[in-house]
């Protein structure tokens, strides 16, 4: 096994873990945020437990390859509905993190994404 892509996995996971787990903690609060975002109602309430489980499944290096990039095509969806929030003006709370996140939408939300995405991409490809 790769050491860097099981690092980058972990980390990764890491991250997808609390982000779950702070999305369900936060409970109506993420849903509004989200849907202040432009996600669907629908696709709200099951977004939290998919991160959960992609971060699981990253950190017990279970299927790897293809997680990652469940992990990275999430990660590119979240950059492009924070992106077209910044190009309309709109600035809504991120909540990616719950409550622990309700700062507006920037750029430093596109700068932690691409670095999750290279993280993704380690753990997929390295």
């Amino acid at each position: 096994m790769n050491l860097v892509a099981a690092v980058a996995a972990v980390l990764l996971g890491v991250v997808f873990l609390v982000a779950g787990a702070s999305k369900l903690a936060a409970g109506q609060g993420w849903r509004e945020a989200a849907r202040l975002l432009g996600s669907p109602t629908w696709l709200a309430p099951i977004v939290p437990w998919l991160e959960l489980a992609v971060g699981a499944l990253l950190i017990v290096q279970l299927w790897r390859t293809v997680v990652a990039l469940v992990a990275l095509a999430m990660l590119v969806v979240f950059t492009i509905a924070i992106a077209v929030k910044m190009r309309d003006q709109r600035r809504p709370s991120c909540a990616c993190f719950g409550a622990w996140s309700e700062s507006e939408i920037g750029v430093g939300h596109l700068v932690r994404n691409a670095i999750l995405m290279i993280l993704a991409l380690l753990a997929a490809l390295a």
